[in-house]
């Protein structure tokens, strides 16, 4: 089945009005992470690896759809293809579904945990409370799309990370992570403004 009958019952959004943003060429995969040559690679299984597939989503091109159930994000594209990406979502009760814009972006972005997160963990979170210089070893990674939803900061991103082997999997806390060097392809992509789509996980038993 395809994922556009996921929400085939809404408008679809209206792609950015710019010029081919997206690029028709899809460049290899880099050998090193964008963290920096002297970061040790670890490489996700191959179906999650950038590629270029047929789209599965009947969303506009231009626009981002998270797919957090398969663990893959896809940027559509025009001819019914779309760029697919390997994912890390949001471990169990912390995922976000829902539409929102990209209202900005940034390179080596700084991170600040949530209230909630501070509250959750802490010991691991507190020291951050006055947030932490964008580099290597932040969380965020290379680069960072935020998420709004009716003017209004959703709190989530769609950033790179740090941890490599967290690709494919569901342990973050709730948003959506790539490998540093598809971080930096979607980025530079994908213009602020952007559509976004987050598919809801189907829950067990539905």
């Amino acid at each position: 089945m395809r994922l556009a009958a996921l929400f085939a019952f809404a408008p679809l959004l209206l792609a950015a009005c710019v010029s081919s943003p997206y690029g028709p060429a899809m460049p290899p995969l880099p050998a090193m992470s964008a963290a920096g040559p002297a970061a040790e690679i670890t490489v996700p299984p191959p179906q999650y690896r950038r590629q270029l597939v047929d789209d599965p989503t009947g969303a506009a091109p231009g626009t981002i759809v998270v797919d957090p159930a398969n663990r893959y994000l896809y940027l559509v594209q025009e001819d019914g293809k779309a760029l697919r990406y390997g994912v890390g979502v949001g471990k169990a009760g912390m995922e976000w579904s829902g539409r929102a814009r990209v209202a900005y972006k940034r390179e080596w972005p700084r991170w600040t945990p949530t209230r909630d997160m501070i509250a959750r963990d802490p010991q691991r979170y507190a020291q951050w409370a006055g947030g932490m210089e964008g580099g290597e070893g932040n969380p965020l990674g290379a680069r960072a799309l935020y998420l709004f939803e009716g003017g209004k900061d959703t709190l989530y991103r769609i950033h790179g990370t740090n941890e490599p082997a967290s690709i494919g999997k569901a342990m973050s806390s709730g948003c959506i992570r790539l490998m540093n060097e598809d971080i930096v392809d979607l980025y530079n992509r994908v213009p602020a403004g952007a559509s976004v789509i987050v598919l809801p996980v189907p829950q067990a038993g539905a």
